[in-house]
């Protein structure tokens, strides 16, 4: 090979940079061809919004202190956005299930296509459609009364690090559910797998405060992944105290997307099912 043909030639990472761009199109192609599963997941948060401001909102703000509908409103979105994220790790459990057992990841294998490329695919195509559902779901929550406190409003460098929290928080998640993905054994099972992506946010600070619960649980609900960073992020946006909340998120996201990534790393490097 001459060297004006080695230098014009492809390097690996241009290669791998060009198969994860096609897989990340491919994932949006295909969440578009069955909204359906989407929308399944992207309403829980929104009817829980409807649920819980417009039934229980005002019953609920008076174990806050008082404030009415509108500061329950306040009080319940940061966690209602990171729930959103954790119903769109499901579809991506559901979604790298049937890329497995469909055959499809073992036509990739023939072909000459970097390998890493099908996960980065997932992950980036996941974490997309997961700040576009915290979007939705952020505009209905503005839509009936979500405000920033009117005393604190959130300064442009905290709006940015909410924003960062929710994509880190995104990428963890979905690394986990990548993994749950290649370790189940259909689509059922997958998502039966990542239900607890849904049900810990309900068992977190997201509804009522953790110093509420009883004690033998409160540690549990304190501890968790979910409520460090929901209350991190209600610190961001509504400028109540953070604390140790932010050191907690942080180091939550990166455990579990190191655990996720190896975990998913392993299970793809197995042969297909």
């Amino acid at each position: 090979m001459s060297a004006v043909q080695a230098a014009a030639r492809p390097s690996r990472f241009s290669l791998a940079l060009r198969d994860s761009a096609t897989m990340v199109r491919r994932n949006l192609l295909h969440a578009r061809r069955y909204p359906s599963l989407t929308l399944n997941l992207l309403l829980t948060p929104v009817m829980l919004l409807l649920l819980f401001v417009y039934v229980f909102g005002d019953v609920m703000s008076a174990g806050l202190g008082g404030g009415g509908r509108s500061a329950y409103v306040a009080y319940l979105v940061p966690g209602l956005l990171l729930m959103t994220i954790g119903s769109t790790a499901v579809g991506t459990a559901v979604s790298v299930s049937m890329d497995m057992t469909e055959g499809i990841v073992a036509r990739f294998r023939t072909m000459a296509v970097h390998r890493g490329s099908v996960l980065v695919g997932h992950v980036v195509g996941s974490v997309l459609k997961a700040v576009l559902s915290v979007v939705v779901v952020g505009l209905v929550a503005v839509a009936i009364g979500f405000r920033s406190t009117d005393s604190t409003d959130a300064t442009a460098l905290e709006w940015l690090a909410a924003f960062g929290l929710l994509v880190l928080f995104a990428t963890a998640l979905t690394w986990i559910a990548v993994g749950m993905g290649l370790g189940a054994p259909n689509a059922e099972a997958a998502s039966n797998n990542a239900t607890p992506l849904i049900l810990l946010p309900l068992l977190s600070s997201a509804f009522v405060p953790v110093e509420g619960m009883p004690g033998w649980f409160r540690p549990v609900a304190e501890y968790q992944p979910f409520t460090p960073a929901i209350e991190t992020l209600r610190g961001l946006l509504l400028g109540s105290e953070i604390g140790h909340n932010g050191w907690l998120a942080a180091g939550w996201c990166v455990a579990l997307t190191v655990l996720g990534y190896f975990w998913s790393a392993a299970s793809f490097a197995r042969d297909p099912k």
